[in-house]
């Protein structure tokens, strides 16, 4: 590689290392250390903790293989493991909340102590390696998962507060005017999904591979509030035959009448958002429903939900513009009325707001398989019971998410920035 190359490459890694690192910063400047702290339900782990998995993430898989490198902490390497049973055992994650420290102090230290070490493998010549850069890149693109995830944890940390405190001030958003669904059509035909090219992509994004389609319609835009409540009104949860049996059992289990941080005040229906509580808005896309209740929904509706396929192929051109994190507004953003006039006009939101539930299993592309050792536990062995979501929303960094992007989650989640778009 040329010098000059190889300095330009280097010096982009080092920005993009700086950058993302410091949005992790920023997301957390609203808070406590005492919010910092808890875990309000198992699938939630502490903002505390994802500030040190991320850096246990760097100095396991990157500085910990030079020969001089001593441990931070060697209790790290238990505490702060996720998944990864290549690496070690893990500290359970039901009792992520149950850690009281290392505090929150410690963690910042850890934090700058692993970035100190980052900043001089990154200036070195080591930096150039391409096995290096992959790793650093895979790192960084974990470190925007879970900034968003500590966007989705602290909400639900924050909702079960009887004060309904807000995370981030309010931000101003245009008035609109709720919209009726209009449909795109797409032809039958071959097509192509799945990632290629040299672009950073998770494992689980390839391989590409051919998909017949039948023709089909996507919907204009996500689901708005208002179209779901006149499912609520009537008696979406309360009527068996619209619900996949586990779902039903779900719905009956969980006593649901409305998506999570809904709540019925004085006969007003009112939403917790990481703003505050505040009113309903009709137009605004419906958020925090599980794949059985977007399934219910679109059959309620007379759709369905798309394939990841479908929605991929709907997906390819446009360009990865919307509502994301970057903006800090932190909700799904009103949905303007409109008559579209071009394809790139004709579907909106499909990137950022919510993620859309697709109608997919998540389950391996054929051809696919699992990288050896601890990558292949990144992705590949959560193919079981989950469905895939795609197109990023409201919590997700606009540079993190591309058209092959595979979300997945299981079909009862609700807590993640899920909505729902319909197909027919």
């Amino acid at each position: 590689m040329h010098s000059t190359t190889q300095h330009t490459l280097t010096a982009d890694l080092q920005t993009e290392y700086r950058t993302i690192r410091q949005f992790t910063q920023q997301l957390c400047q609203p808070l406590s250390p005492e919010d910092c702290t808890i875990q309000s339900m198992p699938d939630v782990s502490p903002t505390r903790w994802h500030l040190a998995h991320t850096t246990w993430f760097f100095e396991t898989f990157l500085l910990s293989r030079q020969s001089d490198y001593r441990a931070f902490d060697p209790h790290y390497e238990y505490l702060f493991n996720s998944y990864y049973h290549t690496v070690g055992k893990q500290f359970p994650r039901p009792q992520r909340g149950l850690l009281s420290r290392p505090g929150l102090d410690a963690i910042w230290e850890y934090r700058r102590d692993v970035d100190q070490k980052m900043a001089k493998l990154l200036a070195s010549d080591n930096a150039a390696d391409q096995e290096v850069r992959r790793i650093v890149q895979l790192g960084l693109q974990h470190e925007q998962q879970h900034q968003e995830l500590i966007l989705t944890d602290i909400k639900h940390v924050l909702s079960c507060n009887p004060l309904f405190p807000a995370y981030h001030a309010a931000t101003t958003q245009a008035v609109a005017t709720a919209v009726a669904t209009d449909w795109l059509d797409f032809d039958e035909g071959l097509y192509e999904i799945g990632h290629a090219g040299d672009d950073f992509a998770f494992d689980n994004e390839g391989p590409r591979h051919r998909v017949f389609l039948e023709s089909f319609q996507l919907a204009h835009h996500p689901v708005t509030i208002g179209q779901y409540r006149e499912f609520i009104d009537d008696g979406g949860y309360q009527r068996p035959e619209l619900w996949l049996s586990l779902g039903w059992q779900t719905v009956c289990d969980h006593r649901w009448q409305a998506p999570l941080y809904w709540t019925d005040r004085d006969d007003r229906w009112q939403q917790f958002t990481l703003c505050g509580l505040s009113d309903l808005r009709d137009e605004d896309p419906v958020c925090h429903v599980s794949y059985f209740e977007a399934d219910a929904f679109a059959r309620w509706a007379g759709a369905r939900l798309p394939t990841e396929a479908e929605w991929e192929v709907a997906a390819a051109d446009l360009p990865i513009e919307g509502n994301f994190a970057d903006r800090l507004v932190l909700r799904g953003a009103a949905i303007q009325p409109g008559a579209p006039t071009t394809t790139d006009q004709a579907l909106q939101r499909l990137f950022g707001d919510v993620w859309e539930w697709t109608a997919s299993p998540y389950t391996p592309y054929p051809g696919y398989q699992a990288p050896q050792g601890a990558w292949g536990e990144y992705n590949g062995k959560f193919m079981c019971n989950q469905y895939v979501l795609r197109g990023g929303s409201c919590a997700t960094s606009q540079t993190h998410i591309r058209p092959t992007y595979r979300n997945f989650f299981p079909p009862e989640a609700r807590w993640q920035f899920s909505g729902v778009r319909l197909a027919r």
